[in-house]
């Protein structure tokens, strides 16, 4: 039997300016969807796992785009509410461009008062959402969810506290600052802290949790069996705990060297490759690895996710040594090396 994994989070529309110009020098906009808790989910279906997303979407263009681009990667939507009243999320995504003060890419959100926000303990009576929710071997969420409004923060505390009867759920800490802006950031420590397993980037960790070391950050959050730590191109930890329940056990495992396009959706990628690693029974170090090259996938092309390698090839790029592993260099999806690790 397959097994299934039920993401739980707010999907938006997308815009873009055409042609990477200043937003308001804009003609065209490019339409797409962006939402972490979705490209996990379309991630972990590229993975082989029967894979879910509950939201709830606008009775809306932006809400049909998004349903059927998640169905059309193999997602089940079953659990998502459509809603006659409220509307999809939107944002607008700025690319960085030289007449900008900062340089930098930046963001619009058009978030509040959306379909998703009024997600909370009522989704959980939706007969298919508490399907879904109690077959799934792993449900998956994130500190965006629990930004966005109260009814969303509940949702995120019942999932939490429901009993696992075999479940796993992982919590992506997914820092967003213009979401917290004024709230307490506390209800993150607290909600990591009833997950089983977490994920949360280095650079995000000093924002969310006020530090970034990995003895303070396994102290704040002593109860889930495994922290990752994911420390951008550098490398990925795992912070487990040991068969006595006293203490962890760390497993660091280096990234892959991977020439870059565009970074956007790598965090995602790698939990989906980490996550689908655990869920088949593969040990922190090869999961680490599965994280690691699904998202030099997607750091190698244009968009949110790129295509894993065919499976033979991927199964010897997780199993070679350590050397092979460091000699292996991403380029365009493909995966080269001075030392071959293909059958």
């Amino acid at each position: 039997m397959m097994l299934s994994a039920v993401c739980v989070g707010e999907t938006m529309a997308m815009l873009t300016p055409a042609q990477s110009v200043p937003l308001h020098l804009a003609t065209e906009l490019h339409f797409g969807i962006g939402g972490a808790e979705s490209n996990v989910a379309m991630g972990l279906a590229a993975m082989g796992l029967d894979t879910h997303w509950v939201s709830r979407v606008g009775r809306d263009g932006f809400g049909t785009r998004i349903l059927h681009v998640l169905k059309d990667h193999g997602v089940g939507v079953s659990g998502v509410e459509v809603d006659a009243s409220l509307p999809t999320g939107l944002y607008v995504k700025i690319p960085a461009h030289e007449s900008d003060p900062d340089g930098g890419s930046s963001v619009l959100y058009y978030r509040q008062g959306s379909a998703a926000s009024a997600m909370g303990r009522g989704t959980l009576a939706n007969p298919a959402v508490a399907s879904l929710l109690e077959n799934a071997a792993l449900i998956h969420l994130s500190g965006i969810t629990a930004a966005l409004s109260p009814e969303c923060l509940e949702l995120l505390e019942a999932i939490l506290a429901a009993p696992r009867h075999g479940r796993i759920i992982s919590f992506d800490v997914n820092w967003r600052a213009a979401l917290w802006a004024g709230q307490d950031r506390s209800v993150l420590q607290r909600l990591a802290n009833l997950a089983d397993v977490v994920l949360v980037g280095k650079d995000e960790a000093e924002h969310a949790f006020g530090t970034n070391d990995e003895s303070e950050l396994r102290r704040l959050m002593p109860n889930p069996g495994v922290l990752v730590i994911k420390n951008e191109a550098i490398s990925a930890i795992a912070l487990s705990h040991g068969a006595t329940g006293a203490g962890y056990t760390r497993e660091e495992v280096p990234a892959l060297s991977v020439a870059v396009v565009e970074p956007v959706g790598a965090g995602d990628s790698f939990a989906a490759g980490y996550l689908s690693g655990m869920l088949f029974g593969l040990s922190q170090k090869a999961s680490l690895r599965r994280g690691h090259v699904a998202a030099a996938c997607t750091l190698t092309v244009h968009g949110d996710r790129g295509p894993l390698p065919p499976a033979k090839e991927l199964a010897a790029i997780l199993d070679s040594s350590d050397d092979e592993w460091a000699a292996i260099h991403v380029k365009d999806g493909q995966f080269n090396t001075n030392r071959s690790v293909t059958p």
